[in-house]
């Protein structure tokens, strides 16, 4: 004859039981939130990007540095009260520009884009030179420390080339303006207006 089990067993059995199912639980959620394919891929974060034509570069950017685009070069100056061209212009009315500060903002965005496509030109031509000698197998240390010297230098003088714009618009906007264009482009917070320089 069997005897029965004390409370104190059947407590501790039923506690056992609780945690086996919130094990299985967040085991369950855990395969919900990452699946296997996800942990493989975390392995594979390239995948796919062999096929690319330039592998240090997506079609996107290809396509933005042919037209002039900032693909973010100049961020410190927009994130920092310096507005960019191209930007002030598509909000020009909501800015309310006068007629001459937006023939002077065009002209900075006209002289901005003359020498940013060059410029991405130049570095795409860089980037498929350093990517073809990899392919063929044909890079040594001491090329690879001139191309590489050569993109760094193209991306630099890219980035300043969209910064100094930034800097060159600001000096033709009003405080009132640059307060409305970071409204606008959503960072009203923590943008500070830049000290306009004395000419």
């Amino acid at each position: 004859m069997r005897r029965p089990r004390s409370c104190g067993a059947r407590v501790a059995s039923s506690a056992a039981e609780w945690k086996r199912q919130n094990m299985n639980r967040l085991l369950i959620l855990l395969l919900i939130a990452f699946p296997p394919t996800a942990l493989a891929q975390s392995h594979q974060p390239y995948a796919g990007l062999q096929t690319r034509s330039i592998k240090a570069l997506s079609e996107q950017q290809i396509a933005d540095l042919r037209a002039g685009r900032g693909m973010g070069l100049a961020l410190a100056a927009e994130l920092n009260g310096y507005p960019g061209p191209m930007h002030v212009l598509e909000l020009a009315d909501a800015l309310d520009l006068s007629g001459e500060q937006r023939a002077k903002v065009k002209e900075l965005f006209t002289a901005m884009k003359a020498e940013a496509i060059p410029l991405g030109e130049r570095l795409i031509t860089q980037e498929a030179e350093l990517d073809k000698a990899f392919a063929g197998k044909t890079i040594t240390a001491a090329t690879l420390a001139a191309s590489t010297e050569a993109i760094g230098a193209t991306h630099s003088a890219l980035r300043q080339t969209h910064l100094k714009y930034h800097l060159f618009t600001v000096e033709v906007l009003t405080p009132a303006q640059i307060q409305r264009y970071a409204e606008l482009r959503g960072y009203k917070e923590g943008v500070q207006h830049p000290h306009r320089q004395q000419h």
